[in-house]
């Protein structure tokens, strides 16, 4: 029996957040920055390096985008030269996505290899650093990446989707987290 390769996380920070009109990595959910959540799920399901790919200091390891805005994709490919050696196979989340939960990623991070994405919901994702593209180029969609890795696509619950998909505007935050303007942070 094999070791499993160890694990990395990609927390994709690039993105205007004109929708949001605030930076979405530094907006507090439930007192904590969604940047530092997403860490510390992603530390949670046994992610032994986290980075950031995107603009923004959060204080992660950060793989600053290529070119301004260069799109998820370039994110990725950032992250995962970042990573280098250091892990075999990397998680990539959203930092729009701070509710998600561990148990939401479980049926990725038990998929074998190449990895697994969600039916229909590019992220998250998990990749063998093995399976990424040789040709891939920034511009790319995540649909795209997501099919020349040839990940399994594992069934979406319906009901993840909203926590999945994450927050890109007030509305869509106010949605998850059930309250009028965003969560409060603690006083």
């Amino acid at each position: 029996m094999s070791t499993p390769p160890t694990l990395g996380a990609i927390i994709l920070t690039g993105g205007a957040s004109r929708r949001m009109g605030t930076d979405k990595a530094a907006q507090l959910w439930d007192g904590r920055r969604a940047v530092d959540r997403v860490a510390e799920l992603a530390r949670s399901v046994g992610a032994t390096v986290v980075v950031s790919a995107g603009d923004g200091e959060f204080g992660l390891p950060r793989a600053p985008d290529p070119t301004p805005l260069s799109g998820p994709v370039a994110g990725v490919l950032a992250g995962v030269a970042l990573l280098g050696d250091q892990v075999g196979r990397v998680l990539v989340l959203a930092v729009d996505a701070p509710t998600i939960r561990p148990e939401d990623l479980a049926p990725l991070l038990a998929a074998e290899a190449p990895g697994a994405a969600f039916e229909a919901q590019p992220l998250p994702m998990v990749l063998d650093l093995a399976a990424v593209p040789g040709d891939a180029q920034a511009d790319w969609p995540l649909r795209r990446f997501v099919e020349r890795a040839a990940l399994i696509q594992v069934a979406l619950d319906p009901e993840l989707l909203p926590r999945l998909r994450g927050a890109n505007t007030p509305q869509e935050r106010d949605r998850l987290t059930g309250e009028p303007d965003g969560p409060k942070a603690p006083k």
